[in-house]
C-alpha cells in the first residue's frame, strides 16, 4: 500500500546485474532500505535478464549457456513523491529501459 506523500516506482532491466547497480543506487545515494526494494522476473519464469552481462558473457573456454534469458527484470520501491525525479535519474543511470511510477 502506498502511504500519503509517495508513489511506486517500478523500473525494467535487461539484465540482473543492472537491476543490482540500480539497488545499490538507491540504498547508496538516496537513503532506501534495501529491504522496501523488490526484485522480480517480469514473466513466470526464473530469469537472469533478456541479454547476457557479466558472467553470462562469453569466456576463455566460450559462451556460458548456463543463464536463464527468459525475460527481464522489473525493480519496484515505494518512495517519497519528492525525490521522484532523482530516483529516476538513478535508474536510468543504472541502465533502466522503462521507468514509470503510479
Amino acid at each position: 500500500m502506498v502511504k500519503e506523500g509517495s508513489t511506486t516506482i517500478r523500473a525494467t532491466f535487461e539484465t540482473r546485474a543492472a537491476a543490482d547497480l540500480a539497488v545499490e543506487h538507491l540504498v547508496q545515494q538516496h537513503g532506501i532500505v534495501r529491504a522496501d526494494i523488490f526484485v522480480q522476473s517480469t514473466s513466470d519464469s526464473n530469469t537472469v535478464g533478456s541479454t547476457p552481462s557479466g558472467g553470462d558473457l562469453s569466456h576463455r573456454e566460450g559462451s556460458r549457456q548456463d543463464g536463464a534469458l527468459n525475460g527481464e527484470i522489473e525493480l519496484s520501491v515505494e518512495i517519497a513523491s519528492v525525490i521522484i525525479a532523482d530516483v529516476q535519474r538513478s535508474l536510468g543511470e543504472a541502465g533502466a529501459i522503462r521507468v514509470s511510477g503510479r
